[in-house]
């Protein structure tokens, strides 16, 4: 059984009004707080004045903004974690998300339980971030991370991330030198029930290199053990 805070607040993003009142239906009934608007323009300025933890955001809505610049227009000034609702995930579309600053996937049509499992584990892991170590930084030759600030820098320079890259690199940069499991970074950043969503990781790491590395496509700082998982070196630190 689930416990859910009752001042947990959920905007719905979407021009369906069927659908909206379905999501009203499901999250209501688990104990969320449901606000919803059907436009992007209107959902930029509910997520700048209203006290949000999480936007579900459908990619196709009407008039001129996409849920892609949508999600752009809130990561200038929030990291409340998103989820897109698509009727489509490739790959493609997955890095377009991530670039514009979504959280997660959720492609129509879905179920209520697969709803509110990917609503609770998205949840889970931006509250995990926050209740993280807050007493030390880590350092990895020119990346640095401030855990009390959750603050990431490369090079002196501010690096933005998503509260999921963030969960990711700190999976990492806490096991410097070590091969992470695929499965093992997926249960620990997404949860179990994402362990075997390898596309998942990938567009993550795809993306997270091209925040991070030098030269994305030759990747030194986040590398490929193939087959296996993934591993940050940093040169000083002990394995």
């Amino acid at each position: 059984m689930h416990e859910t805070p009752t001042d947990t607040h959920i905007l719905v993003v979407d021009d369906e009004p069927k659908l909206v009142r379905l999501l009203r239906e499901v999250l209501t009934a688990a104990g969320f707080t449901v606000l919803s608007t059907g436009s992007g323009e209107s959902a930029v300025k509910m997520a700048a004045l209203e006290h949000l933890d999480l936007v579900l955001l459908d990619i196709i809505l009407a008039g001129t903004s996409d849920g892609y610049q949508v999600a752009q227009r809130i990561r200038e000034f929030s990291d409340v974690p998103i989820i897109m609702l698509t009727a489509k995930a490739r790959e493609s579309d997955l890095l377009r998300g991530f670039e514009a600053g979504a959280d997660d996937y959720l492609t129509k049509p879905f179920s209520a339980k697969e709803l509110l499992a990917r609503v609770r584990a998205v949840l889970k892991r931006a509250r995990h971030d926050l209740e993280g170590p807050v007493d030390h930084e880590i350092i990895c030759g020119s990346l640095h991370l401030d855990l009390p600030r959750r603050e990431v820098t490369l090079e002196r320079r501010p690096v933005r991330l998503t509260p999921t890259e963030y969960s990711l690199l700190l999976q990492f940069v806490s096991h410097p030198n070590q091969v992470l499991l695929h499965e093992d970074l997926l249960s620990a950043v997404w949860g179990s029930e994402y362990r075997n969503d390898l596309d998942y990781l990938r567009a993550y790491i795809r993306y997270l290199r091209q925040k991070l590395e030098a030269d994305p496509a030759n990747p030194k700082l986040i590398v490929t053990s193939s087959g296996v998982g993934y591993m940050l070196v940093c040169p000083e630190a002990a394995p």
